[in-house]
């Protein structure tokens, strides 16, 4: 644009006044792209293709009512069933509260239903004949300083031992990664035999947390699903069967809602964002009022006036943002590697997208009554100081 020159010479005409402005800016636009990219983490929970084939069954009144292990028998025997793993939530603590991560006791064919978790075949064997074993994500391996042979207590939350103690120690016998490096946060977990858990707890033995059905044909998923169901039906342990995708999406959604947290903070940022930028837009034109009139007393159209001050408040914007996300961009990684995959490893594209449209919008919303204000200025009036 030919007057570029011209658009930035105005922007910093006052350099302390704009750098503010700019600082300001960064920092909503670093807020966003680090607060976008955890919910796009939390939203994408419910949209892995690797669960295409599964499905999840849980008790109907609530994810921490457990069910019958006699019922393993029966949905196994239903059409378009492959195979069942089961599954039961331990919520252990490591060391100190502040150290949670997942934790869960699983059948020995769940890394076999879980393919996406590659296991090395030594590593899978030892954890199926050791009754204490426990196999581990890398990055929670990483996050811990973990390696194959360490032993790992946990402080039981929920189930005791037998014997009163709340202490859990399992036998570190493998370490699984990811197949898919975008879904480094599936690699946050410890797993252990549930036939060790069920024999040692205090209470709830011989009872599932959630059944996974892997399926013959991906299709006949609902159909499956509807049948699993009846067999429960009418009784004291009704269940709920759904894709693993909306099983995670439900489960995720017990936390919180974080689309709805992030929007409510954001909005307010941005609300206050514009606030403070569109005071600084208007001052600038405000005390620009004669040179707009030299602008147009030189040949400058209402039009391009109106331009070159809207132009000059999108700049603002858009460069300071840019600065923001890209710092966000800089962050996560180093964040996620702290947080052992609990969050994003990158900003996603569709946050820089949305992020582009927000700092073009906004740009458009501080500049647009300064620069109607310059369009519709008369010379004379300008230069008279009225």
């Amino acid at each position: 644009m030919k007057y570029l020159h011209l658009i930035w010479a105005a922007l910093f005409r006052r350099k302390t006044r704009t750098i503010f402005t700019l600082v300001s800016v960064l920092a909503a636009f670093l807020l966003f792209g680090m607060l976008d990219s955890v919910r796009h983490v939390f939203s994408d929970a419910g949209n892995s293709v690797a669960g295409v084939d599964r499905l999840v069954t849980m008790s109907k009144i609530s994810f921490t009512v457990s069910l019958p292990e006699s019922l393993q028998s029966r949905i196994e025997a239903v059409s378009g069933v492959k195979q069942v793993a089961t599954a039961n939530w331990f919520g252990g603590v490591y060391q100190d509260p502040k150290n949670f991560f997942p934790n869960e006791a699983i059948s020995k064919n769940f890394f076999d239903i879980y393919s996406e978790f590659v296991l090395p075949a030594a590593q899978r064997e030892a954890f199926d004949n050791t009754r204490t074993g426990a196999v581990v994500g890398q990055a929670l391996a990483d996050k811990f300083h973990w390696k194959i042979g360490d032993k790992i207590p946990l402080e039981a939350t929920i189930f005791p031992q037998k014997d009163g103690s709340n202490t859990w120690t399992f036998d570190l016998v493998g370490i699984y990664h990811s197949k898919d490096p975008e879904q480094k946060n599936q690699e946050n977990v410890l797993f252990f035999n549930w036939k060790y858990f069920d024999e040692a707890r205090q209470f709830g033995n011989g009872r599932i947390g959630w059944y996974i059905e892997q399926l013959s044909d991906p299709k006949q998923a609902d159909q499956v699903a509807n049948a699993i169901d009846a067999l429960s039906a009418n009784s004291d342990h009704e269940t709920k069967t759904e894709t693993e995708n909306a099983f995670n999406r439900s489960f995720v959604s017990q936390f919180a809602d974080v689309g709805l947290i992030v929007s409510a903070i954001m909005s307010a940022v941005f609300f206050t964002l514009i606030l403070l930028t569109g005071n600084t837009m208007a001052q600038a034109v405000r005390e620009r009022i004669p040179e707009l009139a030299v602008l147009k007393t030189i040949g400058f159209s209402n039009r391009s006036v109106l331009g070159l001050v809207l132009v000059e408040s999108i700049l603002l914007i858009v460069l300071g943002g840019l600065i923001g996300i890209a710092i966000a961009a800089a962050i996560i990684p180093i964040l996620s590697g702290k947080a052992g995959g609990l969050l994003p490893t990158r900003v996603p594209l569709e946050t820089w997208i949305v992020g582009l449209l927000l700092m073009l919008g906004i740009g458009v919303v501080i500049g647009w009554l300064p620069a109607m204000r310059g369009m519709r200025l008369k010379i004379v009036d300008a230069l008279a100081g009225r």
